[in-house]
Order: structure tokens, then C-alpha cells, then sequence
């Protein structure tokens, strides 16, 4: 499999990824308290919202690399 195939599976598969779930979270570390022997920390929970277009771009994107690619190797 050469390298555009592969950069195009990519993006079909991401693409699909964002079009199935949306949205993405992940947890970042806000503060940091250390009071003697004892350490304290506050975690937030961000969320990313992905826009349907940027599933279907991907998509698009990916599947002109396949076919594209495709007719340049023969």
C-alpha cells in the first residue's frame, strides 16, 4: 500500500469516525494546590464539538485521494 492510499484510508476512516460520534472529550488539569503532604488537583472535562462537515470533507477529501492516486500509479 503506498503512502497515498494509506493517507486516503486515514482520512475516509476519520472522517467516518466524526460523522458516527460528534464530538470528542478529554480531560485537561486546571489547578494544582500542595498543602504540605497533601496535593490537590481540579480536572475539567472539555468537550469538541465536530461539525458535520468535517466528516463529510474527509470523506470527500480521502476518496479524491484514492481515485486520484489510484489512476497516477496505473
Amino acid at each position: 500500500m503506498n503512502q497515498s492510499r494509506l493517507a486516503a484510508a486515514i482520512l475516509i476512516g476519520l472522517g467516518t469516525l466524526a460523522l458516527i460520534y460528534g464530538k470528542f472529550s478529554y480531560v485537561k488539569d486546571s489547578h494544582e494546590a500542595k498543602l504540605g503532604p497533601i496535593e490537590l488537583t481540579v480536572q475539567d472535562r472539555q468537550t469538541v464539538n465536530l461539525p458535520v462537515w468535517l466528516g463529510v470533507g474527509a470523506i470527500v477529501a480521502g476518496s479524491v485521494l484514492l481515485f486520484a492516486g489510484g489512476k497516477k500509479n496505473g
